[in-house]
């Protein structure tokens, strides 16, 4: 049994060093290039370990996700203990600052990177290489943000400001959309999606199968992918296959309702409670 319970470790651990990987390239793209990738890689496999001896699979929680916070959390760590800028640039980076200030002296004014590159006996390289190393090291360095978490002080490759404009537009008028369902439609989606309650508890709620709930709940996911396409790409709105029939007007009466519900609210800061209002 013992045996047994060891393989199953052994292959939870090997199938997921790839996370492992992807975490610790992801962080060197991001920190000074004297950050050891093998010190990093350590770190990573030794939390990998410990998550898979920790790991609890009736919590709900997928083991990948579960092993890649703690990884992440032992590489941030190990980053803590890491001089940002190692001896010999911060040495390098003395000696050009007591260049700079010399020739400053001598020339009356302040020299050019030239100038002092060939007083260093460097090239531009070397110094701009070094100059950048130092400039992350003061970004990055924890005694200067006591505050912050070393997550917060990374460079991330986050949505634009353009990018979270958009999406806070379309989280709008979703939860407008959903708001202005028919009362069954939006019964299913909110209990579904929202509160994640079983299809057949909704069945038994609403009097119908489980099938019916599941055709309502697609019936719904149109309606609301119609409403957005609607108000923010027009251009992807599907036709209605009968544009005067009674189904055409009860959807362009939807999109109305969207429309003026989002211009009542535009004002007003966005959150879920607006699914609660029709509740």
């Amino acid at each position: 049994m013992r045996d047994t319970e060891s393989h199953e470790l052994d292959s939870l651990i090997t199938s997921h060093i790839p996370v492992v990987s992807h975490i610790v390239r992801e962080t060197m793209g991001r920190v000074p290039s004297h950050v050891n990738r093998d010190d990093l890689t350590s770190a990573g496999l030794a939390a990998l370990v410990q998550a898979s001896k920790s790991f609890d699979a009736e919590r709900g929680v997928p083991f990948a996700r579960y092993a890649a916070t703690r990884v992440r959390g032992a590489i941030l760590d190990e980053l803590r203990g890491i001089d940002w800028a190692s001896r010999s640039v911060r040495r390098r980076a003395r000696d050009l600052d007591a260049t700079r200030a010399q020739l400053s002296s001598i020339l009356g004014r302040t020299p050019s990177t030239q100038e002092v590159a060939d007083a260093a006996g460097m090239t531009l390289a070397e110094i701009a290489q070094n100059d950048e190393d130092i400039a992350r090291a003061q970004v990055l360095s924890l005694q200067g943000a006591q505050d912050a978490s070393l997550d917060d002080l990374l460079p991330a490759h986050g949505p634009t400001p353009e990018q979270m404009v958009e999406h806070r537009e379309r989280l709008t008028y979703l939860v407008e959309a959903v708001a202005e369902l028919p009362d069954r439609l939006r019964i299913v989606i909110s209990d579904y999606f929202l509160e994640e309650r079983p299809m057949a508890e909704i069945a038994a709620e609403l009097g119908v199968t489980e099938s019916r709930v599941s055709q309502m709940r697609a019936e719904a996911l149109v309606l609301l992918r119609d409403a957005l396409n609607h108000e923010l790409d027009p251009g992807q709105l599907t036709p209605h296959a009968r544009p005067q029939g009674s189904a055409a007007r009860r959807r362009d009466a939807y999109f109305a309702a969207v429309a003026a519900r989002h211009a009542a609210s535009v004002r007003r800061p966005l959150g879920l409670s607006a699914l609660d209002e029709t509740a």
